[in-house]
């Protein structure tokens, strides 16, 4: 196995595995990615729904932050109630087979 990424740099910080955790790491960047991964445009209450556990304030800052971060677009519609829905952006996407291949080895690996 290569571990071109690792064996180049000098310090892990250096590395392309850690700026790719400081993306999604966390404890619901991956959920809500996932979710998003599947089902393609959510809104922000089937998020909440999907993602029991999630507070509607840690929901907001995790949305927030994926959204800086260029993960996740934000559409808002101009109407009442207001409406908005999330997606991953090209650069969401591009972490579904890592998300996919996460997926995969946790079913056969699961004890």
């Amino acid at each position: 196995m290569d571990l071109k990424c690792i064996n180049e740099a000098k310090k892990l910080e250096d590395t392309g595995f850690n700026y790719t955790m400081s993306l999604i790491q966390g404890k619901y960047k991956m959920f809500i990615l996932y979710a998003l991964m599947g089902f393609k445009i959510l809104r922000f209450n089937e998020l909440r729904k999907y993602i029991k556990s999630i507070s509607y304030k840690t929901l907001s800052t995790t949305l927030k932050e994926l959204e800086r971060d260029g993960l996740v677009h934000r559409k808002e519609y101009p109407q009442i109630p207001p409406k908005v829905e999330y997606s991953l952006t090209e650069r969401g996407k591009s972490l579904i087979p890592i998300l996919d291949a996460m997926c995969c080895w946790g079913e056969k690996n699961k004890l």
